[in-house]
């Protein structure tokens, strides 16, 4: 019944605004998502019906948990949760999207190295963490075995595990520990998606005050976050050889690096609010508001992705 939707986009804040204002909707869509897992083996990630390859994660994890966890239960929740570990050592044959691309090194090594041939490493890394959290809570509130849920606590920490010490950025790192180098956080793509560092650095949205301390407190938080408005919206697109419409949209905002026009970053300037600073966050968002929505035909300051960006 319910189909094309790309969770990359949605897992943000669309799905939890249905949870919330749409619960017995969004009901039906995780039953069509289990009923997927059960015809395909696999839950999609990009809907559209079936299964698509466009874009990176495992963040189905998170829309049925955190459907789930807000009391949108569907019948079968076994086989939910049978689907979600699924996904967390499989890849599809056929649609690499879906499933972790990158398990195997992930599942090892605690990330998806950068010097593996798998692109988008860092970004997956990040969103495996997320998904990880999300299976843990799911994991604790069907009473799993304790061993499992610790597994899934521990993972949901290795976004530390690509955080760079010396730029205080999220950054590559090839199989034997070592930092990708040369490093820009200018750099849009590589082991970024449609992003920068300075855009993929706050993706820790189920720790945000393990990524404050790794940060080196709240005082240095804020200015990195202040950076990110800070530095010019310069960019180096050699990646994909073309200037894409994401980088686009960031130049024209004129916000800095701050490219609201795409999801990795439309959450940050909450993260004022964790650090103390609260008056930031509402100046920001004002701007964000005023500035990027509008009743005109240009209203959206980039794509408006499944309804994510309204």
């Amino acid at each position: 019944m319910y189909t094309d939707t790309g969770f990359w986009d949605t897992f943000r804040c669309l799905f939890p605004f249905l949870n919330l204002m749409y619960p017995s909707v969004n009901r039906q869509i995780q039953e069509g998502l289990v009923n997927t897992y059960k015809e395909s083996g696999f839950f999609p990630e990009w809907a559209s019906p079936g299964h698509r390859g466009c874009m990176i994660g495992n963040n189905s994890a998170s829309v049925l948990a955190d459907a789930y966890l807000k009391g949108v239960k569907v019948e079968d929740v076994q086989t939910l949760y049978e689907g979600l570990i699924n996904g967390t050592k499989n890849v599809h044959p056929e649609v690499s999207s879906t499933g972790r691309l990158g398990y195997e090194y992930y599942n090892k090594l605690g990330y998806v190295p950068y010097d593996v041939k798998i692109n988008e490493n860092t970004a997956r890394t990040l969103e495996y963490a997320y998904n990880d959290w999300c299976i843990y809570r799911m994991a604790k509130e069907l009473n799993r075995p304790k061993k499992e849920q610790k597994l899934f606590a521990e993972r949901a920490m290795n976004y530390r595990n690509v955080f760079d010490k010396e730029s205080k950025l999220m950054r590559g790192r090839n199989q034997d520990g070592q930092f990708q180098s040369p490093f820009s956080p200018l750099k849009w793509g590589d082991a970024f998606t449609e992003g920068n560092s300075w855009h993929y650095s706050w993706s820790v949205f189920h720790d945000p005050q393990g990524l404050i301390d790794l940060m080196g407190g709240k005082e240095s938080f804020v200015e990195m976050l202040d950076s990110v408005f800070i530095v010019p919206p310069l960019f180096d697109d050699s990646y994909y050889g073309q200037v894409i419409h994401e980088i686009r949209e960031m130049t024209v905002m004129n916000m800095g690096n701050y490219a609201h026009g795409n999801q990795p970053i439309q959450h940050m300037i909450y993260l004022y609010n964790y650090a103390g600073e609260p008056w930031k966050a509402q100046y920001w968002l004002r701007q964000v508001m005023n500035r990027m929505y509008t009743a005109g035909p240009d209203g959206y300051c980039g794509d408006e992705d499944n309804g994510q960006t309204s």
